[in-house]
Parts: C-alpha cells; structure tokens; sequence
C-alpha cells in the first residue's frame, strides 16, 4: 500500500486515466459485488476470482459473469457499458460450508441460453461442476480428497473439450479430468508414463477408465497458475519455486523454461497470436518471454508489490503498415483467423507473419499487455517493435547457444558444435519467422536470419547484448552463429533442457533462465494507477472495456475510450448519472 511520495494525492484512488487511444473511465453503475454492497472484511480468505461466458443468446445480452467472494459465489447477468448492475437479482447465489471457493472456469464451447458447465475449485481440493441456469450440482470431483488434498490454486477446461478440464494445486501437481468418468473410492494408484528434469507425468492404474486420467508433478511448491496457447497445443505453468515452464500438452514435453528474478511466479499469459508468454510474480517484475526463442526478451518494473494477474489487450494489440493494401483477406489471413479466434488479434497474427517476407514495407507492431497487483495498482504496458526485433543477431546468436549452455546439452550434440560461416545450417526456423533481421547484417549465418525487415531506431538496444557478451567471455563455447541449440530444442531429448542448477538461485541468475536486470530491456509502464483499497485480484480485457476486482468483493468495469457514453444515451429513463464525471 506505500505510495510515491506519500502525499494525500498520491494515495487517492483514480476512476479515469488516458493512454495514446483515449480516455479510460470507471462506470460506477456497472460494480458488480455481493448484493449488500458491503466491503468484505478479505484477511484470510482466498482471492477474488471473476469469469465470463457468453450463451450465444438472440437477446445481443448473453453475457454472464461468476465471482467468489469468502464462502459464497455468485452468478450473473453483465450489462458491461450498456446497463447498470441489478445486485438484487443474482441467477444464482452459493454459500459453502466448510471449504470456499478459489477458482471457476465456464465451457465456452457448450454454454447456451439455457445450460452452462461451470467448474469450481476449492480450498480443500475438491472441484464441482455445476450449472447456475439450471441451478444443477451435477458432479463432484475429488470428494473424499483421495485425489489431492491441497487448495485447488487453477481449473481450466481443456480447450476444444466439452468434457476435458485441467486442475492444479498448491501441492505442485496438476490433474487431467474427464467429467463423464467417476473418481473411485479408493486412493488413485499411478504409472510413470514421461519424466524430466523438474517433471513426471503418470497415469492412473485401473481396471476401469476413472479420474484422474493423468497427474501432473511439475517443479517444487505449489503450481500457482496454468494458461492454455491461444492454440490449445502448449501449456505455461507458473510454480513458486520461481519456474515458467512451457509443455508441448500432447505429446508432454518441455518446450522452454524460465526463472524468475527472485521468490515465486503468481501469475502467467500468452500473447494472442502465441509467440509471447508474460509472468509476474514475487519479485514485483512483469517478464516477457519469447515462445519462439526460448528466452527473456524484457522485464517491466512499476509495480512495488508481488504481481497477481496479468493479461494482453487482444483488442489494442495493433499492426500499422506503410501500404494499406498488404492486409488482403487471402486464405493465409483466413486461416490464421480461424486459428487464433479473434479478428482483431489475429489479423495482427496475419500480418506479423507477412512482415518477413516484405522487407520493403516496414511494419510496426505493438502489443499490448496490463498487470494489477497486491500494491492495488493497474499498469498498462506496450511491447514494441525495438524490444520484439533487436536491431543486430548478436543478441539472437546468443539466445541458440545460451539455451544450451544453461543447460546440459542435449545428446548428439555438444557444447562445441557450431555452425561456422562456410557452412549453412540446416533452416531450423520456421518456428522463428517473427524475428527477422536483414541480410547485411547477419553475414555469419545467412541460411536462417536473412527474412526480413529491421525495425528502425533500436540501435540503443544494441549495447545490451554487447555488453552482456563482454560479462561473458568466458563462457567459450559461445559462438555467433551457433544455432544448434534451437535445432536440438525440438528433438525428443528437450526433457533435458532444463537447467541441473534449479535449487540455487544464485547459479541461475546471469544464465538464459534469469538474465540480469542490465542484461534485457527494462520496460516502463505506459500507465500506473492506484485503483482500489485493497489488492488486485481481477484483471480481464473485454470488447467494450476492461474488467478489474480487489479483495474487498468489488468488480469493477472501466469503459474503453470512446464506449463510455453508450451506458448513459442507452439507459436514461432507469439511470440519469449513468457516466462518470
């Protein structure tokens, strides 16, 4: 709760803040909370969670939203910017004994007008699946807590699945559940079916299909969050031994992994388009992780507390182009929309991927990204084009090799094994189309990196990863154009690629894993707002606005620039005061 300067105007709550698209305003009529209103007394209890679903529904209304707040959990209808909160009228209210609940997740898939599979964790392990239409308790997961008997910390329907979810929990183990099968009444007995480094996967021994089909054992301490790719194939888990740790989810193979600065990672996210992956966690950072390269690409520091949720803006993440014309609607830009869901991010995604072969149209990226934490501030932040594409391949040489220097080289391939200039490496990157470097400038290694475009004026980033090179001269079998590390990261002995130095954090910092603060590119918050009383628990990016929720129970909607007006033209006759002054 420490503020700048501890004036009283710092410490004053802001309901409205501008960024380079506008003006951004709290709706106090669309708060959602429990119907009394009341603040509610958080010490002890676990975070207030929010999720949203849409029915589908003719009525052009058909969103619902759930929240927990202590022992109960709530289920209503989300006017957002259109109308204001009814709070007398929940379509379903739930009050536990005994255990509360921690997390929810709706089936995007299967919700209708008159049905919806809502997933509910809790504290003492179990998981329920319940329907808030039909007002239904259909299943019980966990019951007898032979399962796990930790707080469930994420619950996550496998994306695609009307009856796959995905549970975790504060013991460090994940559980993959069918709804259609039972849990048995005895302890569930395991097979090893993949291990590595940091990580066994087993399944479960019976003579009948029962739950759990798979347990996850994944790092050291509690697995505090889990997030899907936008394509459902890669997992990203955030643990508080202080590890991302990225899973290819069929096949169970590690893809890359992450330490943090210090202490655990809270919170995890994917870029739409799924080249990125964010954190924050306990060392107040916001990190940004290149999927494609495996590495760090930048940190943000603005907040001055643990970091609880951060979340890309699908809807800001913008693509602007010299020539208007080069975004056509071919099928490559259809299929990527079927891909990645939503026409905003994805037209992005089709883009991002033309910029390699159009080195004569510069084009310039942004995404954007927030982050709320326990310091009960909200911080915007944009990740652009002089971070995503450094302007010379020293830094990118040095990411192939430092994922295997880091870590133990992978079989068939040794620390000194380097592509020299006369030799063209095998193209290892259609994985790493989005880093594009010009022609002139990567001479050593023309076979992968002469695909595109350098962004202009980065220059300054260039001193970065020379002066990271002079920290390590030692480390001799850094070569420039070693690329072999990134070949080998796709083979099947990827499960070694995780660092032997885990427990120590001492010897991870300065490594790939946890690079040092001079070493990547420190972002600065477009914006910083103190927006609550208490910590943030809640940060979601919607249409029309963006959703936030503290501790005490309040949801809060702040209505994107341009959107604020149309609660009070549309909703007069009930709510004069509809917009804030």
């Amino acid at each position: 709760m420490a503020t700048e300067g501890g004036g009283k105007e710092m410490n004053e709550i802001k309901t409205q803040f501008t960024t380079r698209e506008g003006l951004y305003k709290l709706l106090p009529h669309s708060e959602y909370s429990r119907p009394n209103r009341v603040p509610f007394n958080s010490q002890g209890s676990n975070p207030v969670r929010v999720s949203f679903v849409n029915l589908n529904d003719q009525s052009g209304n058909g969103d619902r939203l759930c929240f927990n707040v202590g022992r109960e959990l709530y289920f209503y209808i989300y006017k957002g910017v259109r109308k204001a909160a009814d709070l007398s009228k929940p379509i379903d209210k739930r009050i536990y004994k005994g255990t509360q609940p921690t997390c929810h997740d709706f089936n995007h898939l299967t919700a209708t007008a008159e049905s919806v599979s809502l997933l509910v964790g809790f504290s003492a392990g179990q998981v329920q699946l319940i329907d808030p239409i039909k007002k239904e308790t259909s299943k019980l997961f966990n019951e007898e807590r032979l399962i796990d008997k930790s707080r469930v910390t994420c619950v996550k329907w496998v994306p695609g699945s009307e009856s796959l979810f995905l549970v975790a929990h504060a013991s460090g183990n994940m559980y993959l559940y069918n709804v259609e099968h039972t849990c048995g009444t005895t302890a569930p007995h395991y097979q090893l079916l993949k291990q590595g480094e940091s990580f066994a996967v087993h399944t479960c021994k019976s003579k009948s299909t029962r739950n759990p089909l798979l347990k996850w054992t994944v790092g050291e301490g509690a697995l505090n969050e889990f997030a899907f790719s936008p394509d459902g194939k890669f997992l990203a888990c955030v643990s508080q031994d202080g590890f991302l740790r990225v899973f290819n989810f069929d096949s169970v193979e590690l893809h890359g992994t992450m330490k943090s600065y210090f202490g655990g990672l809270l919170c995890v996210c994917w870029s739409p388009d799924g080249k990125y992956i964010v954190t924050g966690g306990e060392d107040d950072l916001v990190t940004v992780w290149s999927f494609v390269d495996c590495r760090v690409i930048a940190r943000g520091h603005g907040h001055k507390s643990w970091v609880s949720v951060v979340a890309f803006d699908p809807y800001t993440t913008s693509v602007e182009e010299s020539d208007p014309m080069e975004f056509s609607g071919s099928d490559e830009d259809f299929q990527d929309l079927l891909h990645f869901g939503r026409d905003r991010a994805n037209s992005t995604q089709s883009r991002l991927s033309k910029r390699n072969s159009a080195e004569s149209r510069p084009v310039s990226v942004t995404y954007r990204f927030g982050s709320v934490g326990q310091d009960t501030q909200l911080c915007l932040w944009d990740l652009t084009e002089d971070i995503l594409f450094p302007h010379q391949p020293l830094s990118r040489a040095r990411t192939h090799t430092n994922v295997m220097n880091a870590t133990s080289p992978p079989a068939g391939s040794t620390g000194n094994s380097v592509t020299t200039p006369g030799n063209s490496a095998p193209p290892p990157l259609p994985r790493s189309n989005s880093l594009p470097h010009s022609t002139a400038s990567s001479a050593g290694s023309k076979s992968g990196v002469a695909d595109g475009a350098i962004a202009s004026g980065v220059s300054k980033f260039a001193t970065l990863s020379l002066h990271d090179r002079k920290d390590r001269h030692h480390e001799k079998d850094h070569k420039r154009n070693h690329s072999m590390g990134h070949i080998s990261s796709k083979s099947s002995d990827k499960l070694n690629l995780v660092t032997k130095t885990k427990t120590d954090p001492a010897k991870t910092l300065g490594t790939p894993l946890c690079p040092r603060m001079e070493d990547v590119p420190l972002l600065e918050p477009l914006i910083c707002k103190k927006i609550a009383h208490e910590r943030l628990t809640v940060l979601i990016f919607l249409e029309d606005c963006l959703v936030t929720a503290c501790q005490e129970g309040f949801i809060c909607t702040w209505g994107r620039p341009g959107k604020v007006g149309l609660l009070s033209s549309q909703n007069q006759a009930s709510s004069p005061g509809g917009t804030v002054v």
